[in-house]
């Protein structure tokens, strides 16, 4: 149930880029306060990177190498990066109505969404959001969830989708448990 941390996001590049523009917004979501879950989960992921986090760690990238100098570059397009993952034990051992309330943000004007899944059968949902601004990506959000676990990744900045992997690669968050549905995009 494993897959890469952003390859969703790939598969999606080539039909978006450059064809969706939005009115300014602010692309970083107000997550809800998961700390009650981070107990009750047997598995957590808490990840919030600032622009102060995100430069400095481009500081520890070697230039010469065409691969860390890619990711230098990413870095500095980024202000924010925020992932949320819970894992439990039992079924609906969290509210959905955390996740409607990330949702309602999500369909405000300049967002769009660009994918949808429900499975019925496995009760599995995920749905990718972007806002784009002068026909330049200023954010990326997903949210995948199944009854036992739940997954929310908001990205802050200028980036392109096929970029995605170098920076989950360069963070070491390049695998986190996601929905099946997730893994068949």
């Amino acid at each position: 149930m494993k897959i890469k941390l952003f390859a969703a996001f790939i598969v999606l590049s080539a039909s978006t880029a450059g064809c969706l523009t939005a009115t300014a917004q602010n692309a970083r979501i107000n997550l809800p306060d998961f700390g009650a879950l981070e107990v009750k989960a047997k598995n957590s992921v808490d990840i919030t990177l600032g622009p102060t986090v995100l430069h400095s760690v481009g500081m520890f990238l070697d230039g010469a190498d065409p691969d860390d100098a890619a990711a230098k570059q990413l870095l500095n397009g980024l202000e924010s990066i925020q992932i949320r993952s819970f894992e439990f034990q039992n079924d609906n051992a969290y509210s959905t109505a955390d996740l409607d309330a990330v949702r309602k943000q999500l369909s405000t004007p300049g967002w769009t969404s660009l994918l949808n899944v429900h499975d019925r059968g496995s009760h599995e949902d995920v749905d990718m959001y972007m806002l784009i601004q002068n026909e330049q990506t200023r954010g990326l959000a997903l949210i995948a969830s199944k009854p036992r676990e739940f997954t929310i990744v908001n990205i802050v900045g200028s980036i392109k989708m096929s970029d995605l992997p170098k920076l989950a690669k360069h963070l070491h968050v390049d695998e986190l448990h996601w929905p099946a549905a997730a893994a068949q995009l």
